[in-house]
């Protein structure tokens, strides 16, 4: 089992060494997304790089992590050029995944959603009026 892991002020990125992600490794590699996760890292970036099959076990894991990522606004990258594994994963259908095909890509879309998040915020207090000011959401 041979991983490795790159943390940054914005993401993590999990650098997989093996040719399966299969039940041999999915369960180190979910115990550190939830490391990462508790430490605040809600962007994840999987080099899949070197992996040439993937399992039940790998696409349920694979799952679970997208939906950990977007439920604080943060993205889920697979980072793979291989048609074969490209092809599994879309046909799996997991919402909101993000398979592109080189680390740096997923590094940029990182960004690019952090500039999103950071835009929706800025619009979001721009229309606030304030309670302090009478405005409530129940009068409107």
């Amino acid at each position: 089992m041979s991983y490795s892991v790159e943390k940054t002020e914005h993401y993590a990125l999990i650098q997989l060494n093996e040719s399966k992600f299969d039940k041999s490794i999915t369960g180190e590699i979910e115990k550190q997304i939830v490391v990462l996760y508790r430490e605040g890292l809600t962007n994840m970036i999987v080099d899949f790089s070197k992996v040439l099959e993937i399992d039940e076990t790998g696409l349920s894991l694979l799952r679970k992590a997208t939906r950990v990522c977007r439920t604080e606004q943060g993205l889920f990258i697979v980072c793979t050029k291989d048609d074969d594994i490209l092809d599994l994963i879309d046909g799996e259908k997991i919402p909101e995944i993000v398979l592109l095909p080189t680390v740096d890509e997923g590094i940029d879309a990182v960004f690019m959603n952090d500039l999103e998040n950071d835009f929706r915020e800025e619009n979001d207090d721009e229309f606030d009026l304030g309670e302090d000011n009478g405005f409530t959401e129940g009068k409107f």
